[in-house]
């Protein structure tokens, strides 16, 4: 069975019915939209979060770096 599967921006699925391959055309077609990426999402995710309990304050970036081995003895790992 021939398919078509591509990725495009919302503005431009009128394309895709232009550039139907020859044997999909004057069929009975299904089509499925999918949302294949949220930028939104990603930018939300990568903005500082601020501690719940101490508004204001950032978490540094040194809390993501590895413990050290005494650290990590001291914890029992």
């Amino acid at each position: 069975m021939e398919y078509l599967r591509q990725t495009v921006n919302s503005s431009e699925l009128n394309n895709i019915f232009n550039n139907l391959p020859p044997s999909l055309r004057n069929r009975q077609l299904e089509v499925i939209i999918l949302p294949a990426e949220n930028n939104e999402a990603e930018e939300i995710s990568k903005s500082k979060r601020q501690l719940g309990f101490a508004k204001g304050a950032e978490i540094p970036d040194s809390f993501f770096e590895p413990l050290s081995e005494e650290e990590l003895q001291a914890w029992g790992l």
